[in-house]
């Protein structure tokens, strides 16, 4: 009988370890335990440039297709790539890659974590952990570490490491926690605002257009015993019509004297900032690694060497897919181990561009080209010694 069924268990969720909250269990929106990290992600809000470079970079980077070893989990796998939770708003492990990457450009590293249900039956997203709130700490011996998030005044250790992915840019034994992307150009960046923000001071004070207006009395002695008034009644009028362009009333101006009119500031000159801005801006794009064409900036360039700075950064890509891979396998591999699989996947990436698949298949057209020759050549060498061999045989029946 239906009332008597058993009811299905509703699906339970867990909540992400790695997310910060204050003591009464809320989210601390920006709170950082890193002033490093914090600079990084004010970097890139002050600076367009040093934010559009790293777009470019996750962008390039490019998609994947993950493909189970073990056909019978395609599909599932798919789906679940496709469909996985990220965080409080994305989907699909496209999404997943574009946020972790996004961290580990710009801190140096990144984090996050399978969030599994309560009955760690299936997995129910995942969350990729603010930097800013992350602690990783070297942990009882050399090869182990130890993850902090933020809670309130004080850091608390994260109690299942098991959970969590973590990735470094860079590592050195300095910092084995890796070194941001961004590091290096806080001071450059200073410098530039600077110029910038000078930029705009000139021109509040140089392009929103201000006179000067002189009034000179004449050495009559009634002129200089109304001079006064007279200054006021020429200021009143100036104002007066100055107040009526901003409404689209053009008025003359009429003075009687010796009434001199100038622009303040029309005798100075603005220091040309191009040379310096550009050069600044070499230093960081240089450390980024994008070609300058991809920013829409108009430099000399030629062919050869747009061709050798795709090439550098067609090795950058290919350096920074290595890093996030295993991240991908992670997650998928912890859903095919729930589903009763342990043959593993492998994570297909798409060609870069369009230039390198045509350079592929222009290398494989020349290759079949000289196999083709090769075979030729081959036949002919057989042909010729098979002709050889009857001539031969010919000779020896005749004597």
């Amino acid at each position: 009988m239906a009332l008597f069924r058993k009811k299905e268990p509703a699906f339970k969720e867990t909540g992400a370890q790695t997310a910060p909250r204050a003591e009464g269990g809320f989210r601390i929106e920006g709170e950082a335990c890193s002033c490093e990290k914090e600079l990084y992600a004010r970097l890139r809000e002050q600076v367009p440039i040093i934010d559009a470079c790293i777009g470019k970079i996750i962008r390039l980077v490019g998609g994947f297709k993950v493909t189970a070893n073990d056909p019978v989990y395609q599909q599932a796998l798919e789906r679940f790539a496709s469909g996985v939770r990220i965080g409080a708003s994305g989907t699909s492990l496209h999404t997943f890659l574009d946020s972790y990457l996004d961290s580990l450009l710009t801190y140096g590293s990144a984090l996050a974590e399978i969030v599994y249900d309560r009955d760690k039956t299936g997995i129910a997203g995942v969350y990729v952990a603010p930097m800013r709130s992350i602690t990783v700490k070297e942990g009882k011996n050399s090869l182990s570490r130890r993850y902090f998030t933020c809670r309130g005044s004080k850091p608390i250790e994260l109690k299942h490491p098991e959970n969590l992915i973590f990735t470094a840019l860079s590592p050195t034994t300095e910092y084995p926690c890796g070194v941001s992307i961004l590091r290096g150009l806080p001071s450059l960046s200073a410098i530039l605002l600077r110029i910038y923000e000078s930029i705009g001071q000139n021109f509040d004070r140089v392009g929103n257009v201000r006179y000067a207006v002189t009034y000179k009395p004449s050495s009559d002695n009634g002129d200089r015993a109304f001079a006064k008034e007279r200054a006021q009644q020429i200021a009143k009028e100036w104002s007066s019509g100055m107040s009526a362009l901003k409404n689209g009333e053009v008025r003359d101006f009429v003075a009687v004297g010796d009434v001199d009119i100038k622009v303040i500031g029309a005798d100075n000159q603005i220091l040309d900032t191009e040379v310096p801005v550009r050069q600044l801006l070499e230093q960081l794009i240089s450390k980024l690694g994008i070609p300058p064409f991809l920013l829409g900036l108009s430099w000399s360039t030629t062919e050869r060497m747009s061709s050798q700075q795709n090439d550098i950064l067609t090795s950058e890509l290919e350096y920074y897919r290595r890093l996030v891979e295993p991240a991908i396998t992670a997650v998928c591999d912890s859903y095919l181990r729930l589903m009763g699989s342990a043959d593993g996947l492998t994570v297909e990436w798409d060609i870069i561009n369009l230039q390198d698949e045509t350079e592929l298949a222009d290398a494989r057209l020349k290759n079949a080209q000289a196999r083709a020759i090769e075979i030729s050549n081959e036949k002919e060498e057989a042909k010729l010694v098979r002709q050889n061999g009857e001539d031969q045989q010919v000779r020896l029946q005749g004597a």
